[in-house]
């Protein structure tokens, strides 16, 4: 295939101005140099040209004026409840393509109760949860302690601490008072699960029933699963969560959880997490790439936690990078499937 002009779309951490009213976790999602550069790296490894645009304010003017063939979009945006749709929404009223998931996709995906209505509307397993708007709004009759509180618009685990697993109501109310007065929106509350912590990331779309397999990398439904990766927080300085803080440490750090790719499950549990994983992606119209989250419940059945269809691609720590590396896929391998998944889409 000819080579692509591909914009690589992104906001890093150290363009991000934040306010004296910011969270402390408030830079967690946004990216570093070093993700940007190992994308274009890979990119142009594939046989692309690849430049950088800020995702920020200027970025309109900047794409229309620099008409990419397609942007790698990573940007998480800059503000509102529906943040990480801002580059999709720009790109479609331009009609440049892109990859990853659209503009509502997004937008759900950010909105952690509005993925569990639609996964609990298609069967799907998710724990039993409320939003809390006010503080001193009654706790729903079909949840009981322990429960687990966290914003109900943010990803990386931001907002989640040692006292998000809250068992009594002074405690749910102190953490919702605090997620409401320092992220500025809904807490979320759902039914506290004590088991093991797993994350499974994918590339692919869902195969049209008259389309031809695309290659032996991807299964009959068009989707290419990587093994399950087990997230140890015993291990570390963050215990029994894994928040932004955890994310923050190197792999071989001393703080950091353990990371052990591929998880030491049965069969069954590992199958149960793929097909899972795939019926959630589908639900939320989910498109090239995405990674679950799911944790056991006390009798050992996963439940889907939340989604992120825009996960992190830092060559060196992030999770998706972690699973490709155990299914023995290079990063450059694992980027280049991204973007010839939205090339073909787009038919360019």
């Amino acid at each position: 295939m000819v080579g692509l002009r591909v914009a690589v779309v992104s906001n890093r951490k150290h363009q991000v101005r934040t306010g004296p009213a910011a969270p402390p976790d408030a830079l967690a999602e946004y990216d570093s140099d070093v993700t940007v550069e190992g994308l274009q790296a890979a990119l142009r490894a594939g046989g692309h040209t690849s430049f950088f645009l800020e995702a920020d304010e200027s970025f309109y003017d900047a794409v229309r004026e620099a008409r990419p063939d397609i942007c790698f979009n990573i940007a998480e945006g800059l503000r509102g409840d529906s943040r990480e749709s801002h580059i999709p929404a720009i790109l479609e009223l331009l009609g440049i393509p892109y990859t990853g998931a659209r503009v509502l996709a997004n937008a759900l995906a950010l909105d952690k109760a509005a993925a569990k209505m639609i996964w609990r509307e298609n069967g799907l397993p998710t724990a039993p949860f409320q939003v809390f708007r006010q503080v001193q709004t009654p706790l729903a009759a079909d949840l009981t302690f322990p429960l687990f509180v966290k914003p109900v618009h943010e990803g990386s685990g931001m907002g989640i601490n040692a006292r998000s697993i809250v068992h009594d109501e002074a405690e749910l109310r102190a953490q919702v008072a605090w997620v409401i007065a320092t992220y500025h929106q809904p807490a979320l509350a759902e039914a506290y699960l004590p088991g093991r912590e797993f994350t499974v990331g994918l590339v692919g779309n869902t195969r049209r029933p008259d389309a031809a397999p695309r290659s032996d990398f991807y299964n009959a439904r068009g989707f290419h699963l990587f093994p399950v990766l087990e997230l140890d927080t015993q291990r570390g300085a963050v215990k029994g969560i894994y928040n932004a803080e955890a994310k923050s440490y190197a792999l071989d750090d001393v703080n950091a959880p353990g990371y052990l790719c591929p998880a030491d499950i049965p069969d069954a549990l590992r199958e149960t997490l793929f097909e899972l994983t795939m019926a959630a992606f589908e639900a939320l119209d989910g498109l090239d790439l995405g990674r679950v989250d799911f944790r056991l419940d006390a009798q050992g059945q996963p439940h889907i936690v939340e989604i992120n269809l825009l996960p992190g691609l830092n060559p060196l720590v992030s999770d998706m990078v972690i699973v490709s590396r155990a299914g023995n896929v290079p990063y450059e391998q694992l980027i280049n499937a991204v973007l010839d998944l939205a090339r073909e889409r787009y038919g360019i």
